[in-house]
């Protein structure tokens, strides 16, 4: 009997795992290049939806202190949003200090015998490149993929019955175990945006600028300069269609939060 593959997938996202890389991976702090390795491994803890760094402690040059010891606890998901403080497996957490500067539990040694010689660190409390480019918000994932694709499927985005934009010039980007999202023109939109100050960085796509529309603030997105993978989306808008209403070629689609939801209680087993 065939496997669908995100249900293989999704049977170990309960369980720590990790995967090697042969890219040169640094980190900073304070000036001061505390990791230069070609050793580094990805790790995710479990119930982790994204990666971080675990570098060799003989790599690491910098002042490590121990700290306590770490029980597994943690919400079902552990997205971007949860500190790298909560653990979902046991380890000791570890103080890291260098070039003046000292970030409280920043590193953590799993107690598991495949990475008993690691240091998984804190992406957020340094600066980190893979080979000579810096790299922002986590880590890519090897296994997660973004593709862009020009579509003329008629696309129109409402607000309440307000017609906010409609096109056949969209691009569809169709992101692992994300929904798919909606990229129109600029001259597409009827709706008035007003500029934001709010920002976001996507590791796969790059940073995103922020609009607002007369009654929902920060609701459009665009990549005005995006990392090369995702060139076929520079300038184009997106809507947050979980809190509008999208129909595709006549027909009106699931808002797509409940949906991503249901899906990875669904596929993950958790809540």
């Amino acid at each position: 009997m065939s496997t669908r593959m995100r249900d293989a997938m999704a049977q170990r996202f309960k369980e720590l795992r990790h995967e090697p890389t042969e890219k040169r991976v640094r980190a900073v702090l304070g000036g001061e290049t505390i990791v230069d390795t070609t050793d580094a491994v990805l790790v995710w803890e479990p119930r982790r939806i994204v990666p971080t760094y675990a570098v060799p402690a003989t790599d690491l040059r910098a002042t490590v202190t121990p700290g306590d010891e770490v029980m597994p606890g943690g919400p079902g998901f552990l997205h971007p949003g949860i500190p790298f403080s909560v653990h979902s497996t046991a380890g000791r957490s570890l103080t890291i200090a260098a070039g003046g500067l000292t970030r409280p539990d920043a590193g953590f040694r799993p107690a598991d015998p495949d990475l008993t010689d690691y240091v998984v660190l804190d992406f957020d409390a340094f600066e980190w490149f893979e080979e000579d480019e810096r790299i922002h918000a986590h880590p890519r994932d090897p296994y997660h993929r973004v593709d862009a694709r020009a579509s003329s499927r008629r696309i129109r985005i409402e607000d309440g019955g307000t017609l906010l934009a409609e096109t056949t010039r969209a691009v569809l980007v169709f992101e692992t175990n994300l929904p798919v999202r909606f990229y129109l023109p600029r001259e597409d939109v009827v709706a008035p945006l007003t500029a934001s100050d709010q920002v976001s960085y996507c590791p796969y796509k790059g940073e995103a600028s922020y609009w607002s529309t007369d009654s929902r603030s920060n609701v459009v997105w665009s990549y005005l300069a995006p990392l090369p993978d995702a060139m076929p989306i520079a300038g184009l808008v997106a809507f947050y269609d979980d809190l509008l209403d999208v129909t595709v070629d006549g027909k009106l689609r699931d808002r797509p939060g409940g949906a991503v939801v249901r899906s990875l209680r669904d596929e993950f087993g958790v809540s």
